[in-house]
């Protein structure tokens, strides 16, 4: 039991890695510091794009239109958090004590 959930830990931790480099990549964009037209930057965005997308859509589903402010991201970051407390908060079952 310890390793899954050292295992559910570990995939909480990448996603949180993976979200704030697709922020500051977004942001890097759209201030004009990395182009799209270069090839590893190109793959890069679309990497990241099409492995959050599918997580991001059903929260946008849910949140209303705010228009130019995608507040996607913020809610994932914060079940995030709750699932990595509670993870915490649970740590006992996982060791067995």
């Amino acid at each position: 039991m310890v390793t899954l959930y050292q295992a559910l830990q570990l995939i909480l931790q990448i996603m949180w890695f993976v979200m704030i480099v697709h922020i500051i990549m977004s942001w890097l964009i759209n201030f004009q510091v990395l182009n799209l037209r270069q090839p590893l930057v190109a793959q890069i965005w679309d990497g990241l794009n099409r492995l959050l997308e599918p997580i991001y859509q059903p929260i946008r589903n849910i949140l209303p239109n705010t228009g130019g402010l995608d507040l996607a991201p913020l809610v994932l970051f914060v079940i995030i958090i709750i699932a990595r407390s509670a993870l915490a908060n649970n740590a006992a079952f996982f060791y067995g004590v």
